[in-house]
């Protein structure tokens, strides 16, 4: 004799279709007679203010404001638009080994730690020194160069 194909897991995924079915048809007849009951509203609409805010009534035509095409800018700021920045940074030694020639740097400005190698260095340093540095893009990340005692 050869075994029944309905497995167990097979029927209860099968109980559970046939229950999300009678559910969905359940909330569509919950629906049919809310409308019937209450009538048709139509479309409901949504304005949006002078502020951006969602709201029910349409906003005032007094609160417009117009703007020229050539006013709006799409775009990533040019370089000759910021600031210049000093290159060079303070920070101090939080770690350095001269042993294996290397170290961090604590930036005093933002508190970033960058990493330092001996062939970086203009000057010898230790730990708690201040010093002035320049960053470089390295493997790994910023790294700090041309670092100075202050």
């Amino acid at each position: 004799m050869a075994k029944s194909q309905q497995t167990f897991s097979k029927s209860e995924k099968e109980k559970k279709r046939l229950k999300k079915r009678q559910d969905k048809q359940k909330k569509m007849d919950a629906r049919k007679a809310n409308k019937e009951e209450n009538g048709s509203t139509g479309i409901q609409f949504a304005y949006v203010d002078h502020n951006g805010n969602l709201t029910d009534t349409p906003p005032d035509p007094d609160l417009k404001v117009e703007y020229e095409l050539e006013d709006i800018q799409i775009s990533v700021t040019k370089k000759e638009d910021l600031p210049e920045e000093d290159p060079v940074r303070k920070g101090k030694v939080s770690f350095f080994d001269s042993s294996k020639g290397f170290g961090f740097i604590i930036d005093l400005e933002n508190n970033e730690k960058y990493f330092t190698h001996v062939s970086g260095l203009i000057d010898e340093i230790a730990e708690n020194d201040k010093v002035s540095f320049e960053l470089e893009r390295g493997m790994r990340g910023m790294n700090a160069v041309k670092v100075k005692k202050v």
